[in-house]
């Protein structure tokens, strides 16, 4: 094997290895995203159920029930 085709080998294996490097620090960033995201949407589930078992237990005043 010639002296320039194993530079161009492991110049290829030094840009493999950068690339796989910055897609991982991609991916780790994303997971930690998703789980806030997943966080922040159990939290808002949580409050609407809050809000919606508040809302059944004072019904408006001005509301009309469903049978008018």
């Amino acid at each position: 094997m010639s002296d320039e085709r194993l530079v161009e080998i492991e110049s290829k294996l030094a840009h493999q290895e950068q690339a796989l490097i910055e897609l991982n620090d991609v991916l780790t960033n994303q997971q930690e995203t998703i789980m806030t995201l997943e966080r922040l949407f159990a939290s808002m589930i949580e409050r609407m159920a809050e809000l919606d078992d508040a809302g059944a237990e004072n019904p408006r005043e001005d509301q009309q029930p469903p049978h008018y």
